[in-house]
């Protein structure tokens, strides 16, 4: 591990300035993935500034009637809270499918947001990777792209993002509360958090230097039954080959309206207004399942070792409609 300099941040405003003034510098709390990275030179800080001690662990009701969740609230006390239990189950499944418990005792809501992708050629310093190296190009594609996504990709990268706490949040249509250095706030919907690889895969979110979360706003809970199911290549501690995150309405042989979302198949997680839309307002049954699947796979890329995506998506979709409309 390359050397490196550190400070204790004193201050929101105060943690967001120091970093916006060294383009060399990092944010660090429970530091699961960036010390990994930086064992293996990936990341080369040469600042780290620790905003683990900061304020950012409270989870509180909303005057609108959501939860707004500390930025720096490990996963295992936010799948805890009996409110999330209660009021946002998909969200608790995702989160307790996502890592190990000694993982979850130490990751936050804010590093879950902003992990990176865990694509092999990523992680490994010799091979190419134009989102570890810019314009050193893709060594993944045309390799061994079993775990690549297979949606909203690019001819740069076709890496997807790890994080099943963010499929779930971006079903629930959370919101993300920042500060910059500035002492400036701002609020993105979480769906315009991470960025499309395009031709500058580096780029992988839309916060500016320095730019830190804060918290993470859940709107009240949308109507419907909730439901977050995960394939992967191990049951007790794999990342997703694909998730599908849902919220359905449906009454009396119809559904109403439906949210989903999709891990493991996308450099973000993947919202299908698509597929919503193929299912709002049409009978529940094999026809309408079958329109949604085809809806949220429209344009995705094909190849010999990640077609097996397409049809592991559309039989996760189909199992996670069938129980949340079961009693419909």
């Amino acid at each position: 591990m390359r050397p490196f300099t550190y400070e204790r941040a004193t201050g929101l405003r105060e943690a967001a300035a120091a970093v916006a003034a060294r383009p060399d510098a990092k944010f660090i709390a429970g530091g699961t993935n960036l010390i990994d990275l930086m064992k293996l030179g990936i990341e080369r800080p040469a600042h780290l500034v620790d905003i683990s001690r900061l304020p950012l662990r409270g989870l509180e009701e909303t005057a609108e009637g959501g939860l707004r969740i500390g930025a720096q609230l490990p996963n295992s006390d936010l799948a805890a809270d009996r409110r999330v239990r209660a009021r946002y189950p998909l969200l608790a499944q995702a989160l307790l499918a996502g890592a190990s418990g000694q993982l979850r005792n130490k990751a936050t809501t804010a590093g879950n947001l902003l992990q990176r992708t865990r694509c092999p050629y990523f992680y490994n310093p010799g091979m190419a990777c134009n989102k570890r190296a810019p314009g050193s190009g893709c060594s993944a594609l045309g390799g061994f792209e079993r775990s690549l996504g297979i949606l909203g990709t690019s001819e740069a990268c076709a890496a997807v993002h790890p994080s099943d706490m963010a499929v779930a949040m971006a079903a629930l249509d959370a919101r993300v509360e920042t500060i910059d250095g500035a002492g400036l706030t701002r609020v993105i919907p979480l769906g315009e958090l991470h960025r499309l690889p395009g031709a500058t895969p580096e780029r992988e979110t839309n916060l500016a230097a320095g730019e830190m979360i804060t918290a993470v706003v859940l709107p009240p809970p949308p109507p419907g039954r909730q439901l977050y199911r995960k394939m992967r290549d191990r049951a007790s501690y794999a990342f997703a080959l694909v998730s599908v995150a849902a919220v359905v309405d449906a009454e009396r042989g119809r559904i109403r309206s439906a949210r989903l979302a999709f891990g493991g198949v996308a450099p973000r997680p993947w919202r299908s207004l698509s597929a919503e839309a193929a299912l709002a307002n049409r009978p529940v049954g094999e026809e309408s399942y079958r329109a949604a699947a085809e809806a949220a796979l429209s344009g995705a890329r094909r190849s010999a070792q990640v077609d097996f995506k397409h049809e592991l998506l559309r039989r996760s979709l189909r199992w996670v409609l069938i129980e949340t409309t079961r009693t419909a």
